[in-house]
């Protein structure tokens, strides 16, 4: 066999996954089987041995990852907070101004959709996880008060003040919480959310953020 054809052989073959790799991977996996437990059966029945049996590892390996069962909760919805926002930032483009958050909106609905489990780890966390609530929450507000201020410094949003970003975030992200429970779901899991509901959104959106003039037709005579 020619030098050449043997080193093509060996470049065909799988590359070794690094012992940093494989724990990487079992470590995702059982951040999946939880966040997959506790969607299904919520935090109080999320056991450790249900969570290994989900993800396919032996129970005592839990404890090379996590020091006890609270402390995988209060990292799971923070490492769902971060999938969500990289969700969210791949929908993004170059869109500024209210096209930039219908297409925010937008993929926070893909992404319940997407991610079913993430809503019912998000509410109960408040109560049965508080830390990662926490986090999750400051993080979230954070990272959406930042994107105002940049739309803010380019002009988009006339009539506020920079200290009163932060109050519209929460108030943005208060409203697709509730749009989300009321109008998000098909029985009891997420499904597309009707686009008469989206624009609705957009109407505030529109006019009561970004102040764009509304027109003839509708304003009121």
């Amino acid at each position: 066999m020619s030098a050449t054809k043997e080193k093509e052989q060996q470049t065909d073959k799988p590359r070794r996954r690094s012992r940093a790799e494989r724990s990487e991977e079992t470590r995702q996996a059982l951040f999946q089987a939880a966040a997959e437990m506790v969607g299904e059966h919520g935090y109080a029945e999320a056991s450790i041995s249900r969570i290994t049996a989900r993800a396919k590892v032996a129970q005592g390996t839990f404890y090379n990852y996590f020091d006890s069962r609270q402390d995988l909760f209060d990292q799971l919805l923070p490492a769902l907070g971060d999938k969500m926002l990289a969700y969210i930032r791949s929908r993004m483009g170059e869109a500024t101004g209210p096209e930039r958050e219908e297409r925010r909106i937008r993929a926070y609905f893909d992404f319940l959709r997407d991610y079913p489990e993430f809503y019912r780890i998000l509410y109960e966390a408040e109560t049965l996880a508080p830390k990662a609530h926490r986090q999750h929450i400051d993080a979230i507000a954070g990272g959406y008060a930042r994107a105002l201020s940049r739309s803010w410094e380019r002009g988009e949003m006339p009539g506020y003040e920079k200290r009163e970003l932060e109050v519209v975030a929460f108030m943005l992200l208060a409203a697709r919480g509730y749009l989300s429970m009321r109008y998000g779901f098909s029985g009891d899991r997420p499904g597309a959310m009707p686009d008469w509901v989206i624009e609705a959104y957009m109407k505030f959106v529109r006019h009561g953020l970004y102040h764009v003039q509304a027109p003839d037709s509708n304003r009121c005579k």
